[in-house]
């Protein structure tokens, strides 16, 4: 056995967090290597060993993903230098099998556990801290260049974690978290990049599909089930397990990001894998989650199935709730039509693993249409904190 190349792993400070239906790794951004506190190469080649990619066999054996798009997830934290913010956020999405980090957009779910990280590593000052109560973090949320607002739950003097609160996609209960999404689609005609809350694109294999295009927590398409042969009410295996439908969901997700703007060519989609989402939309139906609960039509006002990273997500992606909830709230959207149209300020809708609830405050000004607020509840704990070690010479 030759020694010859033998590099000393380094030891690098980190906490791995459930936020929400996801988990990611977390890092303060001077706990990382000088090399990797600026963006670039060696920042995407050591997260990429952290987390264990790019892997052939999509399992992240050897690395702290968790070989889905809800699990292959890292973050960045640091103290803000924006006038009335306590730290800067930034999110990367991991690539399973491909050598990729995409900085494009936000986690939603992630989110949740930014406001208890922030509080835990000293990044809120410490005059704003209740010894019980809820801690008001302000988020700068670095990717999006947006605000967040995350109410955490404290309990002598620390971030309270466990509590009675469930959510749909995560086994346990814990405490609730409320976060507010500022602005979410602020800028004019940010929202709807086309000018219209429904259009018509054509897609090769389908022929003209029916959208939404929305600008709101995330870039997002939405189409309707029927219009591509679903219903509204499957789970990951009925996707997930079918090329065929995945490649129909990435050409669907391509020629609309085109149609967004995003891009400038189909094939530059690939190189832009977290934004936009697509998702469909149905009116609401009985059917069994994932966990093999009930749900029933009078549950949900409409039913929402997303793709994250090529494949159908187990639950909802917190940034495509938000933009649900946008939608739900501008009259005529394909999301409004399906929950029965009109005006609302909250949406339920049914996902895989259940419902969930959020809440949009839109406003028309002129031919305009603008998002103030989204609100929904999460959860987050930390699942494990220490140092997560990699090979010296990965980076």
């Amino acid at each position: 056995m030759s020694t010859d190349n033998f590099v000393p792993q380094i030891k690098i400070p980190a906490t791995y967090m459930r936020g929400g239906t996801s988990k990611g790794v977390f890092f303060r951004l001077d706990d990382l290597p000088a090399a990797a506190q600026q963006p670039g190469p060696a920042r995407d080649q050591l997260l990429l060993r952290v987390i264990g990619s790019p892997d052939p066999y999509a399992k992240h054996t050897d690395g702290m993903g968790g070989a889905t798009s809800s699990t292959s997830k890292t973050v960045i934290l640091s103290a803000s230098d924006k006038a009335d913010h306590d730290v800067d956020y930034l999110f990367g999405q991991v690539a399973i099998d491909k050598p990729f980090i995409d900085w494009s957009g936000n986690c939603g779910n992630l989110t949740a556990a930014v406001g208890s990280f922030a509080i835990s590593n000293g990044l809120v000052d410490a005059k704003r801290l209740p010894k019980d109560g809820i801690c008001t973090v302000r988020i700068w949320q670095a990717n999006i260049e947006k605000t967040i607002v995350a109410k955490v739950p404290m309990r002598n003097g620390e971030v309270q974690e466990t509590g009675d609160f469930e959510l749909d996609g995560v086994t346990f209960p814990a405490a609730e978290v409320q976060v507010e999404f500022m602005e979410p689609a602020a800028g004019a005609g940010a929202m709807f990049p086309t000018g219209n809350v429904v259009d018509s694109f054509d897609v090769p294999g389908l022929g003209q599909i029916e959208a939404t295009f929305i600008n709101a927590g995330i870039p997002t398409i939405f189409v309707n089930a029927e219009a591509i042969g679903y219903h509204g009410t499957e789970l990951q295996g009925a996707i997930n397990e079918s090329p065929q439908a995945l490649q129909m969901f990435e050409s669907l997700r391509a020629h609309g990001a085109m149609k967004m703007g995003l891009i400038d060519d189909v094939a530059d989609a690939v190189h832009r894998q977290h934004t936009p989402k697509i998702a469909f939309v149905a009116p609401p139906q009985d059917y069994l989650a994932s966990s093999g609960k009930q749900i029933h039509a009078t549950d949900v006002d409409v039913l929402v199935r997303a793709m994250s990273m090529g494949k159908l997500h187990h639950a909802m992606m917190g940034t495509a709730a938000v933009a649900i909830a946008a939608a739900a709230a501008v009259p005529g959207t394909l999301v409004n039509l399906a929950a029965g149209g009109g005006e609302r300020n909250s949406i339920r809708f049914g996902h895989p693993s259940g419902t969930l609830q959020v809440g949009a405050e839109a406003k028309q000004e002129g031919t305009e249409w603008t998002v103030t607020k989204a609100i929904m509840s999460r959860s987050a704990r930390v699942l494990m904190e220490g140092n997560v070690r990699v090979p010296g010479d990965c980076f």
